[in-house]
Formats: structure tokens, sequence, C-alpha cells
């Protein structure tokens, strides 16, 4: 794994502006209540695969997409901004809720269920990519944000949505696949 840069900019962009941060604090609690629950997502997905290739697959995705739900906090604090912990929560209990869609099995888990699982960490990623992307657009008027670290967030993002992607169109092709005789 890549460390990421440290979140001071090393080189200061004269600006006279900075991101309105009422509006930036709603948008990034919105955010972190969402690297919350793919947190929680991924690391259950990792767990729950470990002794299978795709296990191996994910547990490492799982750990960068906690490190970039840490990589948030971090940004969100030197930009000044409260964690709005009912978002959080919020977060955490959605994921929680998600779980208990029906999948086709009462009893034992549906191979259905590891597509799901993927397809909404897949969704998460592309909005944590978004996330990112809106960070390093504004970091040209906000010295505050480190357009380097967020280069390397972005760039990691798209690490994990294609081996995602990869992933899930493998569990999706052996989950859906019918026998013809």
């Amino acid at each position: 794994m890549d460390a990421l840069p440290s979140s001071g900019a090393t080189q200061r962009r004269p600006t006279g502006r900075s991101a309105d941060t009422k509006l930036l604090g709603i948008y990034l609690n919105d955010h972190l209540a969402g690297a919350t629950a793919g947190t929680e997502r991924a690391t259950r997905l990792a767990r729950t695969a470990r002794a299978s290739a795709l296990g191996r697959a994910i547990e490492p995705v799982a750990a960068e997409i906690a490190q970039d739900r840490k990589a948030l906090l971090d940004i969100m604090r030197d930009l000044g901004i409260p964690v709005r912990r009912y978002k959080v929560c919020a977060g955490w209990a959605g994921e929680k809720l998600g779980r208990l869609k029906p999948n086709g099995h009462l009893v034992r888990p549906s191979p259905l269920g590891t597509v799901l699982d993927l397809e909404a960490l897949r969704i998460g990623v592309e909005g944590k990519a978004a996330g990112w992307q809106t960070l390093r657009r504004l970091s040209a008027v906000d010295e505050r944000l480190d357009p380097a670290r967020l280069d390397t967030l972005l760039e990691r993002a798209r690490q994990q949505q294609e081996r995602i992607e990869e992933w899930r169109v493998r569990q999706a092709e052996e989950a859906l696949a019918t026998t013809v005789d």
C-alpha cells in the first residue's frame, strides 16, 4: 500500500477564496456517512469470503476503503469541519438495514447476496471518487486542500473500482448462470 502524502500542501496556492464551510461540512458529512457504510460492507464481505479467492482479492480493498474513510476524517479535521455523529450513525445503521433484503434463500446465504454486496461497493467507490474529484477541483481555490493527496486518493479509488468490477462480473456470471443440458 502506498502511503498518502501528508494533508498539508507543500506549496500553497495564492487565492483569496475558500470553500463555503457550511455547505462543505454538509457535503463531507454526507460522504462520511457513505464511507462508514462502505467500510462496514467491505469489511463484512472480506470476512465472510475470507477462505476464497474473492476474499483474498477483496481484503486489501476493504483495508483501503477503511484508510480512505480515515483520510476523509483527516481532511475534515484540516478544514475545521466537525463530524456530525448522527450522519455517521445513519450510515452505519443503513448498511445494517441493507442486509435485511430478501435474497431468494431463507436459511442459507444466497450467491446473489455477494453480487449485490459487490454492486453496492462499486457504487460506493464511484461516489467516493466523485467526492475526491470535487475536492480536487476545490483545491484550486482552497489552499487547505492538498491536490497531491487528493490525486492519490482519486487514483486509488479508480483502482478499487476496477478490482471490484472484475469480481462483480465473475460473481454475477457464477450466480446467474444456468446449466444447459
